[in-house]
């Protein structure tokens, strides 16, 4: 996988949360934190899941020493969760732009929330990152359909669509 390739992810992968988070957005407090019965319990539960799982990837590559798992306490509201994505975004923007090709065929250490030690290709991971939102998505999809909501459509392939209609 080739730089190209994952900053074309990344951009897929900030455009389908910016959709659902715009959707839920409009939601009241009390269906937002609704315990739903989701994997993460409420829509925000789970949107705190994504954010947290971009957090941690992304202190890893940058070589943070112990980056710990943000936890729903760390982000009360939904706009606290704006925010702190957006100031992932701006990271994830700086690494992105500083990556280099070797670098992404080059395999990287990290310690996970359990303590146990992985080696992977650092695109593999990049790659997890980017699946690992796109299924939590699915599951807020899910969330709002039991509440009455229409989802926004976030598949790949729409977004190609969106963006070649935008070029």
């Amino acid at each position: 996988m080739n730089k190209q390739v994952v900053l074309e992810l990344y951009e897929f992968d900030t455009w389908a949360t910016t959709r659902m988070l715009d959707v839920v957005a409009a939601l009241p407090e009390e269906l937002y934190t609704k315990n739903l019965g989701s994997s993460f319990g409420s829509m925000h539960g789970t949107l705190v899941h994504i954010y947290a799982g971009g957090r941690i990837w992304l202190d890893r590559w940058k070589g943070e020493p112990r980056p710990q798992l943000v936890k729903v306490e760390d982000v009360p509201t939904f706009q606290r969760l704006k925010d702190e994505r957006a100031r992932w975004s701006k990271d994830m923007a700086e690494f992105l732009s500083a990556l280099t090709e070797e670098q992404l065929q080059t395999p990287l250490s990290y310690t996970d929330t359990k303590g146990a030690t992985h080696s992977q290709i650092l695109w593999k991971q990049m790659q997890h990152l980017v699946n690992h939102s796109t299924f939590h998505r699915g599951q807020v999809a899910t969330l709002l359909r039991q509440l009455g909501i229409k989802p926004p459509p976030t598949d790949l392939i729409v977004y190609y669509r969106d963006k070649d209609r935008h070029a």
